[in-house]
């Protein structure tokens, strides 16, 4: 199989095809060599990796001291599931010659089974009651502000169903508390969300949001928790989205700049 077409493309249905594609021939593999999880904690990591790039010859690149998931000419592609502070020295290196995309998959809905170890048994398949969406990524932006506001960084934010899967190896009578995770495993691919520039960030800040408002109002509009408003206003006012205009009793006010 060969994608020449550079994915993702502006056709989020075409999106959706080839993604649930690159899934289905990933995870068969998978299973004709000793099952899932054989990637070790990376099938996500995998499928989102041919799904922008199916050419292996553009993947796993050196340039410098790193090792870039996808290099081609001038812009590289960064995969990144959690702690984004562990991009620094990538970061330090790669913006200075080259475009980045740090992509950066969300579960929206997510089912959680459990593994038997000795007998390969797996149980549950209960939703977990979190749901994920794209603010989340504020709280690894976190992590890596002195870099938002470089013209060479862009972030995709990809949005997917997920089933997690988790060894019954954990400190709780019936194992599962403390449990290690053991493989994620792509869904349906919900959206993307392209931040390519700093005007792009204004997406956060829904309409109905009135003229000024605190992040009590941002994340009643967003239906977001609190603690995420206030990361993503914090951010958004570093990159002079929104500027900070005083206080409504002891809350922050803000209003858009953008």
């Amino acid at each position: 199989m060969r994608e020449d077409r550079k994915y993702p493309l502006e056709d989020m249905e075409e999106n959706r095809r080839y993604f649930g594609e690159i899934t289905d021939l990933l995870l068969s593999r998978a299973k004709e060599t000793n099952g899932f999880g054989t990637l070790q904690e990376k099938t996500i990591h995998e499928v989102i990796k041919d799904f922008y790039c199916y050419d292996h010859d553009f993947q796993e690149q050196r340039r410098g001291r790193y090792i870039a998931d996808i290099a081609i000419g001038q812009d590289i592609w960064e995969i990144q599931t959690r702690a984004f502070h562990r991009l620094r020295g990538k970061l330090d290196t790669f913006l200075k010659e080259y475009h980045v995309t740090v992509i950066y998959p969300v579960a929206v809905e997510k089912k959680i089974y459990w593994l038997e170890q000795e007998t390969g048994k797996i149980t549950g398949g209960r939703r977990s009651p979190r749901r994920g969406c794209a603010y989340d990524v504020f709280h690894e932006l976190y992590a890596i502000r002195p870099y938002l506001q470089d013209p060479n960084f862009s972030i995709h934010i990809v949005l997917m169903d997920m089933e997690e899967y988790k060894l019954l190896n954990g400190w709780s009578r019936d194992k599962k508390r403390g449990a290690s995770r053991y493989d994620r495993l792509p869904g349906k691919l919900r959206d993307i969300v392209r931040i390519e520039g700093i005007s792009d960030y204004a997406c956060f800040l829904p309409e109905e949001l009135p003229e000024e408002f605190t992040s009590k109002d941002l994340a009643k509009s967003a239906r977001i928790p609190r603690s995420t408003a206030q990361t993503c206003l914090l951010i958004l006012r570093d990159l002079g989205v929104v500027e900070l205009i005083g206080k409504k009793g002891r809350s922050n006010l803000h209003r858009r700049k953008l």
